[in-house]
C-alpha cells in the first residue's frame, strides 16, 4: 500500500533521513519509534510531499508520488493527523469535520461519512456546534483522527497522538486508534514515542535513530529487543 525505497531527505544542508526503506501492507498497523529530533515528523511530511527526497522514492499503491504536489498526495487517499492537529479554532467541530471531506463533492457520501465516523466519536456528536478551539486537549485529538477519517483514506498517518495528554486520555485515544485498525482495514503508519502504548495497537514497527532505521520488526520482536527495553519501554511503563 505504502512503501519508501532509500529515502534521504536535507533541510538545507543537514541530512535529516538517510536511505529509509519502509513498508505498509493494506489493513496493516505500523509504527515508528524514535526520539525528538529522530526525524520522525520528517518522514510524515515526505510521505505527502511537503518535504521532497533527495534521493529515493515514495510509492503508493505502487506508483511514485514523491514528485507529486500535497494536495495531490491527500485526494489519492492519504491522510494525515499532524502532532498539533491543525484544527480551526473558531469553527464548529461540524465544520472542522466537514473539512476533512473538501475534495468529497457527493453530499451523501459525505453525510454517510459523517454518520459512520460520529460512531466512533460520539464525544464529538455531543459538540458538533461547539466552537473547536473550546474544546479539551483530548477531544481536540479525537477531533483531529475525526477530521482525517471524513476524507475516508486508504492510508493514515498519525503524528505523536499522545503528546501533551493525560495517561487516562491516551488510554482512551490508543482505545481509538485499535478500534479503526480493527473496523476500518485501512493502513495506519503511527509515528510516537510512547513505545508501549504505539506496540499495543500495531503488529510491525520500525525504531528511527538520527534518521536511520536501526531496527525494524514484529510488535514482539520490538517488545523484546534489549534497545528498545532500555531506550523506550523503560521510559514508559
Amino acid at each position: 500500500m505504502l512503501e519508501l525505497r532509500q529515502v534521504s531527505t536535507k533541510y538545507g544542508q543537514i541530512p535529516m533521513l538517510m536511505q529509509v526503506s519502509i513498508k505498509i501492507d493494506q489493513g496493516e498497523a505500523v509504527c515508528m519509534l524514535g526520539a525528538n529530533g529522530a526525524g520522525k515528523t520528517t518522514l510524515l511530511k515526505t510521505i505527502i510531499g511537503m518535504v521532497k527526497p533527495v534521493s529515493g522514492e515514495v510509492l503508493f499503491r505502487g506508483q511514485r508520488i514523491d514528485l507529486w504536489p500535497s494536495y495531490k498526495i491527500i485526494r489519492s487517499g492519504i491522510a494525515i493527523v499532524p502532532e498539533r492537529e491543525g484544527l480551526f479554532p473558531k469553527l464548529t467541530v461540524e465544520n472542522n469535520l466537514l473539512m476533512g471531506a473538501y475534495y468529497e463533492k457527493d453530499k451523501s457520501r459525505i453525510a454517510s461519512r459523517l454518520e459512520e465516523v460520529l460512531t466512533i466519536f460520539p464525544r464529538l456528536k455531543e459538540r458538533l456546534r461547539q466552537k473547536a478551539g473550546t474544546l479539551s486537549g483530548g477531544e481536540r485529538k479525537m477531533l483531529g483522527i475525526a477530521r482525517a477519517l471524513l476524507a475516508d483514506p486508504q492510508v493514515l498517518l498519525m503524528d505523536e497522538p499522545s503528546l501533551g495528554l493525560a495517561p487516562a486520555t491516551v488510554n482512551e485515544v490508543f482505545a481509538v486508534i485499535d478500534r479503526i485498525k480493527k473496523e476500518k482495514k485501512i493502513a495506519i503508519l503511527l509515528v510516537e514515542q510512547n513505545a508501549q502504548k504505539a506496540l499495543s495497537v500495531v503488529e510491525r514497527g520500525y525504531v528511527l535513530q538520527k534518521g536511520t532505521i536501526i531496527l525494524e520488526g514484529s510488535t514482539k520482536e520490538l517488545q523484546e529487543n534489549s534497545i528498545v527495553k532500555e531506550s523506550y519501554l523503560s521510559a514508559t511503563s
